[in-house]
């Protein structure tokens, strides 16, 4: 929930974290990732990982338009990974679900403290850090472990 403090003009965010649908798109391309030999679908991503159907088909569409996957559609039809695990770059990934909005914004209020304050530079400097540790990472790092893939390739 965003806030603007009563006593100050500084605008807050106390609950910071990814979207619902950031954290949705990863587990997609994790579950992908995973499984490169096959296609999957919204109802088998959906119960492994207890998503709403319908949120997901949301995700999915979005991945889709971004190019991180394919889609098929009929008999046979899912989704898989566009390019290999090693080619997606989750910075990339975050900048283009989360976009990159500066995390305040000084015009939107008025406050005394516009002229001099230097809180925005700051933000953004944590913001640009955030997307550039990210993109040092691909999606084939993140599933590097045999215990997330065996996690993620289990059926339950």
């Amino acid at each position: 929930m965003l806030r603007v403090a009563a006593s100050s003009c500084v605008i807050y965010n106390p609950d910071m974290h990814l979207s619902r649908h950031s954290d949705y798109s990863l587990r997609v391309l994790l579950y992908l990732a995973a499984r490169p030999d096959e296609r999957g679908t919204l109802s088998k991503i959906a119960a492994y990982f207890n998503i709403s159907h319908e949120h997901l088909r949301k995700v999915v569409h979005e991945l889709g338009k971004a190019g991180f996957i394919n889609t098929f559609q009929g008999k046979g039809g899912g989704m898989e990974l566009a390019r290999p695990p090693d080619q997606i770059n989750v910075g990339d990934v975050m900048a283009r679900l989360e976009g990159a909005a500066p995390l305040i914004d000084c015009a939107a209020i008025e406050c005394r403290l516009s002229p001099f304050c230097s809180l925005s530079n700051a933000l953004a400097e944590a913001q640009k850090a955030f997307f550039e540790s990210l993109g040092r990472h691909t999606l084939a790092d993140l599933i590097s472990s045999k215990d997330m893939i065996r996690k993620l390739i289990a059926v339950e």
